[in-house]
């Protein structure tokens, strides 16, 4: 694999996507709500009541931090999508594939150009948020709860999320010739992980490190077998007769 031949097509999806201010008004939007409007909800909610007990305050914000494992799995998913149906719409596409590049390098551009804007976005959020929730256990708490080991544990959920979700969007847009279908498909992808938030909620599951180093692992296998399929998927003779 060349690389200076993937970071061509990465730099070329990254223009385009900068024309999109849609996306990326929803990508900072949501990391604003994450990372600055769940901590106020720490802050402030149940204030008529004396505020959240110090007590269910680390469960809480355990619970709030899976929201960055959500979004690394929501917000490449626009991109990716766009990535490929986008020029396949817009008749792109083919002139790239007759070029001297191979599909490895193609998808690995354009893995980079979906994940590379989401992963800034959402390691940023992480930052912010882990700023503020240490303001506030530092006085409700008396400590600082950041950095902790459970938290490294939702970093790497993060990363694996990403791929997940470009892996998953890859096979979508081979069978796909809309965009906006093709992500409501993919919204799909946060469904398994809003059900682990909820549960956790409902106190039927716990965030415990122990439990997000199993989702990691599940995550991880699954990261394999779908990137497998979609490289399998990606075929440049199929797409130039057949996405049509």
């Amino acid at each position: 694999m060349r690389l200076r031949k993937v970071w061509i097509i990465a730099a070329k999806d990254f223009k385009i996507f900068r024309k999109k201010k849609g996306i990326i008004y929803s990508i900072v939007g949501f990391e604003l709500f994450v990372s600055i409007g769940l901590p106020l909800i720490l802050k402030y909610g149940g204030s008529k009541t004396g505020g959240i007990p110090a007590a269910a305050l680390p469960a809480v914000i355990d619970s709030f931090s899976f929201w960055f494992v959500i979004g690394a799995a929501l917000l490449p998913m626009s991109l990716a999508s766009y990535s490929l149906i986008g020029e396949k719409v817009q008749k792109s596409l083919e002139p790239l594939l007759a070029t001297p590049i191979t599909d490895e390098e193609i998808l690995a551009g354009k893995s980079i150009a979906a994940a590379a804007p989401a992963l800034i976005a959402t390691y940023l959020g992480a930052a912010i948020f882990m700023i503020i929730v240490d303001r506030i256990t530092h006085t409700k708490l008396d400590y600082l709860y950041y950095p902790n080991r459970s938290m490294a544990v939702i970093l790497l959920l993060m990363l694996l999320a990403t791929f997940f979700s470009i892996g998953f969007n890859i096979l979508i847009s081979s069978r796909s010739n809309d965009v906006r279908s093709a992500q409501q498909i993919g919204a799909l992808i946060a469904v398994p992980l809003g059900a682990v938030y909820i549960l956790s909620q409902m106190k039927v599951i716990s965030l415990t490190v122990t439990n997000l180093l199993i989702m990691a692992a599940i995550l991880a296998v699954v990261d394999v077998v779908v990137f497998y399929f979609a490289k399998s998927t990606f075929q440049r003779e199929e797409i130039l007769t057949r996405w049509k």
